[in-house]
């Protein structure tokens, strides 16, 4: 049997669409209340087309997850490789969470609320690949409790309330990101976040000078 040929950039570049349209159909009605058919609609195309680019619908759902996962673990590991303090790391780890929930608003309400209707190794492995991030948070949390930056408190806890303030922004992203950026944003969830978890009152959110410095290593 002849192998299919590989993707084009024509092909890449028209499922990139798919996806995109799909993560903006499934936020607005939800996964389950959105047919194939109305993809199709949607994109313009039969559904002998659209399953040429997605596969199945479930496959469509796994690409959004992926959108948002593999960029977000990719920063994350390089964030978490730098030679820069704890409290530092978890500034720029801040940041690239905020700039993918800015940026694709979309495909965070599927991530956040749609994860549960994938199956088997699907859900598998994008389950460990939420964790996998989530254990980068703590895992820094825990050296910045050991260097005594922040005052001995449950790090999965404290990684916990990390999350939950970041990941709740794309509630009212679409609305108010042209107020405030990234940077902005992070700057002033990680003063709340840490002044609570501090020991002392210092601005834990890291200086400007020391944030900038770092933010310029990290691998592109």
């Amino acid at each position: 049997m002849a192998k299919r040929p590989e993707p084009s950039a024509r092909y890449e570049g028209r499922r990139e669409e798919i996806i995109d349209r799909a993560a903006a159909l499934f936020a607005e009605k939800g996964y389950a209340a959105t047919g194939v058919t109305e993809l199709g609609e949607a994109v313009g195309l039969g559904r002998g087309a659209l399953y040429y680019y997605i596969s199945s619908k479930e496959n469509l759902l796994v690409a959004i997850q992926d959108r948002v996962l593999g960029p977000l673990l990719a920063q994350a590991g390089a964030i978490a490789g730098l030679d820069a303090p704890a409290m530092i790391r978890l500034r720029l780890l801040s940041e690239a969470l905020l700039s993918i929930i800015l940026t694709r608003v979309d495909h965070i309400r599927v991530y956040e609320h749609d994860y549960v209707h994938l199956t088997g190794d699907n859900r598998k492995r994008v389950l460990d690949q939420r964790r996998a991030f989530e254990q980068i948070v703590q895992e820094l949390l825990e050296k910045a409790i050991a260097d005594g930056s922040l005052r001995d408190l449950d790090p999965h806890l404290a990684a916990l309330q990390f999350l939950n303030l970041h990941n709740h922004t794309y509630q009212w992203a679409r609305s108010a990101n042209r107020r405030w950026s990234v940077r902005e944003l992070s700057r002033e969830y990680c003063r709340t976040l840490f002044h609570g978890m501090g020991r002392n009152s210092d601005d834990l959110a890291g200086d400007e000078p020391d944030v900038e410095a770092a933010r310029s290593r990290i691998p592109r």
